[in-house]
């Protein structure tokens, strides 16, 4: 049976991107982001859901990403969902991360951002 790991989400910057760099001086960026989900319920109210999101992204996209987007900004991302898992005061803990692999700009002018990024 094969397996298949990708997810396309698009959405807004929660908070400034935070860069950082491996051991081996790789970039990093870590950032989160918020999908907003609408509908109309069965009562006929509007109803909306958001889900926040902790991304990652890493080498010269990481570095475009925190060139050019701040909280607020709209993005586009592709990637595969990871799931992290870690020990603290002897209690097991995990979440799910989305890996940014690609991305693109969008509600700006490309004049704006120099172009997409991909």
């Amino acid at each position: 049976m094969s397996n298949f790991n990708q997810a396309i989400l698009m959405g807004n910057f929660t908070r400034d991107p935070q860069l950082s760099y491996t051991p081996n001086q790789t970039p990093v960026v870590e950032f989160g982001l918020a999908v907003n989900r609408k509908w109309k319920g069965e009562d006929g109210q509007q109803r909306e859901e958001v889900l926040f999101i902790e991304c990652q992204c890493y080498g010269k996209r990481a570095e475009v990403i925190v060139k050019h987007f701040t909280k607020g900004n709209p993005i586009f991302v592709q990637g595969r969902l990871k799931q992290e898992r870690w020990e603290k005061d002897g209690t097991s803990h995990s979440r799910i991360r989305f890996m940014v692999e690609s991305f693109e700009f969008i509600g700006r002018k490309e004049s704006e951002t120099g172009g997409q990024e991909k």
